[in-house]
């Protein structure tokens, strides 16, 4: 069944397919996708239209609700129809989460069902429901972070079904461990904090007495029920990732406190921006399944991300306040305590834990047919992305016969959403040999 409607200049049509859980078993359960199709209103009688389906970053998140032409999908439906597809388990795709998981039943069944949400399982729903939309023809993927991940394995298991493909701050490690992600993400998390504090010296004072306060007072409670712990506050240095994240942070940090009866406290107001920084209530098929997305050797993930920190001592809050150096800020990366901290993880931990511990992933990638590959591709590579380690980009770039990249330090990893219509215009004119 699809519904349509309008906002300025555009008209949507949501779309709801059923696919199979387990497309090995394509008579077993079914699962629900939704999608919303966008089309400008001048076009949407145009059945010639080529199709743009688009892959949101992640994993975990829901496609963007735009309203009306915003960002990159105004200069997308100049040429395009476009679809925003919710991945399984995401936005309205059948919703995995503390309230839904438990109907699978215990931790082990909810593993496994979780073990088909991975990139492999999503571009088979992509080559599902696209010749219901299409009728068979090839479409143009735009895929954004871990949407750029699910691209290369779409070039990797179905190139048939594409037309082009389009990639910002999303090329994956072909062949590394969790643990090498990490080991290289570390030494980048920390420039990203150097360069914070050079900017906004102030704050780094104001970074160690929040950590102090922290770890000499009692747990500091959020108003959702999340434990604000010292680790989970250095964990806002997700928010350097971003273009405007620094700024944000500094902002953040500078009302840290209010004077009480009882002394100096947190504020309400910071305590409730950290909340909506830190709380994974809105996607916490990211906490479950976001090492997973490296697996695929053989080894578990085993909390790469919580093993690999201690390789690296300068992040240790507590050894930092006993000397006179900054505390450092960490970012995208996944530990069991989020599974402690936060209340809409915490059912959930026994069942993070068995996925940490699974060795059975399939690969995701073919290095032969990426090596063979005839889809003319184009992705952006932003230079000291945070999130996305910039080398190993590069290699798996090498990798991909005949894409051709734009390396950028004019954005950070959200390039698409800070000035969308810019990066979609270079990466259509790479791919049409324009540029």
């Amino acid at each position: 069944m699809s519904l349509t409607y309008r906002q300025p200049g555009v008209v949507l049509t949501d779309h709801r397919f059923t696919v199979p859980l387990d497309y090995g078993d394509p008579g077993g359960e079914q699962i629900e996708l939704f999608a919303r199709e966008a089309v400008a209103s001048d076009r949407a009688g145009d059945d010639g239209l080529p199709w743009l389906l688009y892959l949101q970053g992640g994993p975990g998140f829901g496609a963007n609700r735009f309203s009306g032409k915003q960002a990159w999908l105004g200069r997308a439906l100049e040429e395009y129809r476009v679809l925003l597809l919710d991945q399984r388990g995401t936005g309205a795709s059948t919703p995995a989460n503390r309230q839904t998981l438990p109907l699978r039943g215990g931790p082990r069944a909810q593993a496994d069902y979780l073990a088909h949400f991975r990139a492999d399982v999503i571009v088979r729903d992509c080559e599902a429901i696209r010749p219901r939309l299409t009728g068979g023809a090839p479409w143009t993927v735009l895929g954004q972070s871990f949407g750029g991940f699910c691209t290369v394995r779409y070039l990797s298991a179905a190139p048939e079904g594409l037309s082009a493909a389009l990639l910002t701050g999303g090329l994956p490690s072909l062949t590394v461990h969790a643990d090498e992600v990490y080991r290289a993400a570390y030494p980048r998390i920390e420039r990203k904090v150097a360069a914070h504090y050079d900017r906004y010296p102030q704050d780094v004072e104001r970074a160690r007495r929040i950590a102090e306060h922290l770890l000499t007072h009692e747990p500091v409670v959020l108003p959702n029920g999340y434990r604000l712990t010292v680790e989970a506050f250095q964990s806002l240095g997700i928010l350097l990732g971003s273009g405007d994240g620094s700024h944000r942070l500094h902002y953040l940090l500078e009302d840290a406190f209010v004077t009480t009866p009882n002394g100096p406290a947190l504020s309400d107001a910071f305590q409730e921006e950290a909340q909506a920084q830190l709380s994974y209530a809105a996607h916490p098929l990211y906490a479950l399944v976001h090492e997973t997305i490296y697996g695929g050797d053989g080894r578990p993930t085993d909390w790469s991300a919580e093993r690999v920190r201690a390789e690296f001592p300068q992040f240790d809050a507590a050894k930092a306040l006993a000397g006179d150096g900054p505390v450092l800020f960490t970012g995208e990366s996944v530990h069991p305590w989020m599974f402690e901290s936060d209340p809409a993880l915490r059912p959930l931990r026994e069942t993070a834990d068995l996925l940490a511990a699974r060795t059975d992933w399939p690969s995701l990638y073919d290095r032969e047919r990426l090596a063979a590959n005839e889809v003319p591709v184009a992705a952006a590579v932003y230079h000291d992305d945070m999130y996305v380690d910039t080398a190993h980009a590069l290699e798996t770039a090498r990798a991909i016969r005949g894409l051709r990249t734009w390396v950028t330090d004019e954005y950070e990893h959200d390039g698409l959403r800070a000035s969308g219509p810019r990066v979609l215009d270079r990466l259509l004119a790479l791919v049409r040999d324009e540029a």
